[in-house]
């Protein structure tokens, strides 16, 4: 179980992992990171000898916050058939909420979809939760990010959506040659470079 200082800072991102989605992950993270929180994600460890599913209930014992974006409904092109990824994790995380020990039961969640109300149409058992729409734009998504981990977490600290954004811009600009100095390929990075990236220059420019 995770301590109490860093069970508060860590916020799990249950989000789609394709590469449509990609740029709306990496603006997620950043605003994460930007807000002053541990970003958490299944791909953040990629290890064989540990059960996918073993993992992911880790990661949510770890974590008081998580942000679940459930918009990935869309049939997949060679089976014809729907991802249930997101909604799955998000029972989980509801799940500890609901029946776990006391620090389990301060968990707070964000969910998030491409419109407010759609979810209605595929996962009906939710309505009454406070759903935010992000129409698949990076801007939003960093404002819906940076409103509910202020409010969440009450920390005074936590900057508004416009001045994350434009840090975000600011760091897309120079990132083609931190990946130069890193000697990575854009198609090699993955979450976890994308964090260490985000966590230094942030730090450099804030610190």
């Amino acid at each position: 179980m995770a301590t109490s200082s860093k069970f508060a800072g860590s916020v799990f991102i249950n989000c789609p992992f394709d590469s449509n989605y990609q740029s709306l992950f990496f603006a997620l993270t950043f605003a994460v990171i930007d807000c002053g929180f541990y970003a958490r994600s299944a791909l953040e460890i990629e290890d064989g000898g540990e059960v996918r599913i073993s993992k992911i209930e880790r990661i949510i014992d770890e974590c008081k916050f998580g942000i679940h974006d459930i918009s990935r409904t869309e049939l997949d092109e060679t089976h014809q058939l729907p991802r249930f990824n997101m909604p799955f994790e998000l029972g989980l995380f509801l799940g500890a909420k609901r029946f776990g020990n006391k620090q389990q039961k301060e968990k707070k969640c964000l969910i998030l979809d491409r419109e407010e109300y759609r979810f209605a149409k595929y996962i009906s058992d939710i309505a009454g939760q406070d759903i935010k729409g992000h129409e698949d734009k990076e801007d939003l998504i960093i404002d819906r990010v940076s409103a509910f981990l202020r409010r969440a977490s009450d920390r005074k600290t936590v900057p508004g959506g416009n001045a994350i954004i434009a840090r975000y811009i600011a760091f897309k600009e120079v990132l083609p040659d931190v990946l130069v100095a890193a000697e990575l390929e854009k198609g090699e990075m993955g979450f976890s470079e994308f964090s260490a990236f985000a966590f230094e220059w942030l730090d450099n420019q804030l610190g």
